[in-house]
């Protein structure tokens, strides 16, 4: 019996079918709850003592445990908190202190801006004669030499799901005695990872999405096992110090991945996280894979058979697509809009992206069909071409 399938475990409103996972995944029922109890019986009755009491010192630990699960890494190898763009910021900052005598840190253009905002961020503070170069995806590998220091990607692009491959990308870099670092915030959940296989220094990714930890939720940061005791976090929080409460006036590294949590747990949303990764207790993510990539299958076919006026924007191999499928239309935008407004919910990313997500948990062939038919019908009777759908919302 598979264990794919939830989709009883989540908040799915009627007449709604959810493709877009891939930016914000449901809320799982048992969420709203055990936050409640959380706000009632540990913070409303514990008040302070619930750091101790109800164990909220040690969340980021315990769920970076049930994240690693996922993700290919052994316990104590993932903490939790603060965002992903901090994230980033914190493994890049220690990765480029293990190549001290190179300079260039080495992404594509299909990575998310706010990943090589935070390397231009980090760039700039130095000064130090750093380069952020970026070059086309396909193009990565050819480019890696001994000046670069650290190759920076995100294994799945944001806007087509176009994937790279984790492993041979990994030795490629360390072939040239670069330092790896992965964002996995298209991954996570999504697919299967094998962070100890790869041999990556670092990794670092976000739970909303395909975790399903809600709007806000802590992001990950891993650590190659041999080094997490050496590297020295740029970021030197409170709750990274050896003895956070001995308020030591200058800084000393805890041990292993505690080093890296830096701030206050967000106990409120990682509380949410930790109930909603319960569903993966029992999920073996190869057959998540493989129903993924099925769903996807009949997508793309039916889209392509029905809706002439979409371009496949996606790789057709599915061996290096993500759980997204995405289509061009110049008047992606609005047509999104007709879409949501029709109860199938994808998103937007520009300049001309229709994105849509799978996941298979609370997806299935049926929800495809009934998807494609109103997609069709918006985009084949020009339903799209009004002007309330032409206003650009802050959210796309």
């Amino acid at each position: 019996m598979s264990n794919i399938l939830k989709k009883e475990a989540f908040i799915l409103p009627e007449g709604v079918i959810y493709l877009d996972g891939n930016s914000l995944g449901p809320m799982p029922k048992a969420v709203a709850a055990r936050v409640q109890t959380m706000l009632t019986d540990e913070w409303g009755e514990m008040l302070i003592r619930g750091w101790n009491g109800a164990g909220w010192m040690d969340q980021p630990a315990r769920v970076g445990d049930q994240v690693a699960r996922i993700i290919g890494a052994p316990e104590g190898s993932v903490v939790m908190g603060d965002t992903l763009s901090l994230k980033v910021f914190q493994a890049l900052a220690a990765a480029i202190k293990l190549m001290p005598e190179r300079r260039v840190i080495l992404s594509d253009t299909g990575n998310f801006p706010s990943d090589l905002y935070m390397a231009e961020g980090l760039v700039g503070l130095l000064e130090q004669g750093y380069e952020l170069r970026t070059v086309a995806p396909e193009d990565v590998a050819a480019r890696v030499d001994e000046t670069v220091a650290v190759v920076m990607l995100t294994q799945v692009d944001y806007r087509t799901g176009r994937m790279h491959d984790m492993k041979t990308m990994t030795e490629v870099a360390h072939a040239k005695g670069a330092v790896m670092l992965w964002d996995l915030a298209h991954s996570a959940g999504a697919h299967e990872v094998d962070l100890i296989g790869s041999n990556c220094e670092f990794a670092i990714g976000c739970t909303y999405k395909y975790l399903n930890g809600g709007p806000g939720a802590p992001a990950f940061i891993y650590v190659r096992p041999d080094l997490a005791e050496t590297i020295e976090p740029a970021l030197s929080g409170w709750l990274g110090h050896r003895q956070p409460f001995a308020f030591d006036l200058n800084y000393k590294a805890g041990s292993g991945i505690d080093r890296m949590r830096v701030g206050t747990p967000p106990v409120i949303q990682l509380t949410a996280l930790e109930v909603a990764m319960e569903l993966w207790a029992d999920v073996d993510m190869a057959e998540l894979r493989a129903a993924s990539v099925a769903l996807q299958e009949q997508f793309i076919a039916e889209v392509e058979r029905d809706v002439p006026a979409l371009t496949l924007a996606s790789p057709r191999d599915s061996a290096v697509r993500g759980s997204q499928v995405s289509f061009r239309f110049h008047e992606g935008y609005a047509a999104m809009q007709a879409v949501i407004d029709r109860g199938v919910i994808g998103d937007f990313r520009a300049p001309d992206i229709m994105r849509f997500g799978f996941t298979p948990m609370y997806l299935d062939a049926a929800d495809i069909t009934a998807a494609v038919k109103i997609i069709a019908d918006v985009m084949n009777n020009d339903l799209w071409d009004q002007d309330k759908y032409k206003v650009r919302s802050k959210v796309t």
